[in-house]
Formats: structure tokens, sequence, C-alpha cells
């Protein structure tokens, strides 16, 4: 008996092991020391940064992947899982250095494989991150046909001096808040609960209102912030930064306030995107329900001083996002909303 009857193609692990060298290679810098078939990928720490500290995340797109089943669009899922991690770091101050993934499937098909894979290559390359290596598993038992998991390992790096952990956060620093792009890789599951089964849409439908296919909307790339923050953070523009994700803005703004100060989101300093609100009365969701699950179009809060909003917003729009002051730090515990 060999191991393909039993469910697991060598060959094929063989094929997309070498099909991915150059998308792998194309990631590589000055500090890559290793190439793609080592047990271990070579990094060398950059010398351009003074009393450096790496920083390190790991995360996955959670039930977003399922659209990626639906569709047969895999390379999107590859951008998002990069962005998300880079954002993670970025809120200490961190730019990326090198990423790795972890990709478990049913069945190993090296189309599918090719594509999460350039997604992920393509996300580095925006990143100026390293991808330094991966894994790639077939897992008949645990994964059905058709299916996979995936999964991203980041790791950047900080100057101690520029390193941003919410110490510097005091009462009267204004938030910021820098426009999503969509729901980001947060909340699919409810999403999904409400599209296909509450609403009766499939992932070509339209959305009503909306003017998008349901997949247009939802597969809409988890965006990076590294472009927009990069120029700020090494000005020491910032006090504190809050990447919206799972939890909503109450539950990761409130990670990075000190004991003893909390803040107050204006609602009204911007506009909900769309796709929210059909979220929310399409499933009849209470908007306290809402704040925790989704974005509600906030994808990162910076925590600034006042006399840095007015530059921070017209650099933000000349590099394509948004921004607005949507609150300010106060003394108490606790995220509220006016």
């Amino acid at each position: 008996m060999k191991y393909r009857e039993a469910g697991v193609d060598l060959d094929a692990a063989e094929r997309s092991v070498q099909s991915l060298g150059k998308l792998v290679q194309s990631t590589a810098d000055a500090y890559t020391l290793s190439e793609i078939g080592s047990f271990g990928g070579l990094y060398k720490v950059p010398s351009d940064v003074a009393d450096p500290i790496l920083v390190s995340s790991a995360d996955g797109v959670g039930t977003k992947i399922k659209l990626a089943f639906m569709t047969g669009v895999h390379d999107t899922i590859g951008r998002d899982i990069v962005n998300h991690c880079v954002n993670d770091i970025l809120v200490q101050g961190a730019r990326p250095l090198f990423f790795l993934d972890y990709l478990g499937l049913g069945k190993l098909e090296e189309a599918v494989v090719s594509e999460v894979v350039r997604g992920v290559a393509e996300a580095c390359k925006e990143n100026n991150c390293a991808l330094l290596g991966g894994e790639t598993a077939e897992l008949p038992d645990l994964y059905s046909p058709g299916e996979y998991d995936l999964a991203g390992f980041i790791v950047g790096i900080v100057g101690r001096a520029s390193l941003i952990d919410g110490s510097r956060v005091r009462e009267g620093h204004v938030l910021l808040g820098y426009a999503s792009s969509g729901l980001h890789t947060n909340g699919y599951t409810l999403a999904r609960h409400i599209i296909f089964d509450v609403m009766g849409l499939s992932h070509d439908s339209e959305i009503p209102g909306l003017g998008k296919s349901v997949a247009e909307e939802l597969m809409t790339v988890h965006q990076s912030y590294l472009p927009v923050l990069i120029d700020p953070l090494s000005h020491n523009s910032i006090e504190g930064l809050a990447h919206i994700t799972g939890g909503g803005i109450p539950g990761n703004l409130q990670r990075v306030l000190p004991q003893g100060l909390g803040a107050v989101i204006d609602r009204s300093s911007w506009e909900i995107p769309p796709v929210f609100r059909i979220l929310q009365e399409g499933g009849g969701v209470s908007i306290e329900e809402m704040d925790r699950v989704f974005n509600m179009g906030i994808g990162m809060i910076a925590v600034v001083e006042e006399t840095e909003t007015s530059s921070l917003i017209s650099s933000a729009r000349e590099r394509g996002s948004d921004a607005w002051v949507i609150g300010e730090i106060t003394d108490g515990g606790g995220v509220e909303y006016k």
C-alpha cells in the first residue's frame, strides 16, 4: 500500500514546493539568508535599528476562508493574512521583517496552493516583508475535500525608544480613526449567517442597496495600515495604536489604555459604511452587538496629541486612506459612545 492510497500525495507536495520557489524568492531582501527547502528560515537582524526589539504575532482569517471555498478565489485570503499580521505588530511601532505561513488542506490541489501563496507573496512585497518559509500539509482526516485552513506568523522590529506600549497615553489625547476597507477578517460567522441563512442570498447575489455582489463586498482585502502610519511612527507622532479586530472598538481600544483611563467615542464623527447597516437590519442585530463584533468602518485607531490631528489626516488622505477625529481619552475606565 502507498501513502497516496491513504490520501496523501507526496509527489504533488513536492511539485507544489518547487513551483512556489519563485514566489518566495521574489520577496527576499538583503537580510534573507536562506532559500526555500531548508528546515528553518534564516534572517539577519538589521543593524540600522538602535536597541532593537523583535515583535511577533500569529493569526488566521477565521471563517472568511469559507467564501474562498464558495467562489474559488484564493489569492485575496493570502493577502488578508499578511496584512492582518502586519497591523498587529504595527500597533507596537514595529515594521515587519519576515513572514511564515501554514496551509493545511484535505487534498493538496496545486492550483489552490499556488493562488493562496501568490497572495501571501504579493502582500509581503507590498509590506516590504520577506516570505521566509512555511508549511503545506495534506491532512485528509482533518479537512474535507476542497477545504483548507491558513495561519500566518510574523516577526518585526522596533527600536526600544520607539516602542508603543500605551505608557504615553494621557487624558485629553485625541482618538484618530482610520477607515477600514470593509469587514476585514472579523465577524464573518455572524455576517455569513445573516447573508446566507437569514437574507437568503448566495455569494454571487447583489447585496440590496449596495450595488455589489456578496463576494465582492465580503472578500474585500483586509487593509494594511503600514503605508499610512510608517512615517508618523518614525517621527514619534503617535502615542498609542489599536488594531480594530474581533471585539470591535470597545474590545481593542481598551487593550492599549493604561489603568485608570477610558475613552469616549463620537459615533456621529464618521459615516458607518452601508454594509454594516445592511447586516444590522438584515439580522436584527443590536447596535451594541454590532460594536462588539465588527469594526464598523474603523480599522485602526491612533491616540495622538490634538496638535497632530490635522497633519495626520492630511497624510492619510495623500496615501489613499481616510481618517477622522472620533473621540478622546478620558479619566476613568471603559470605552463609551456618545
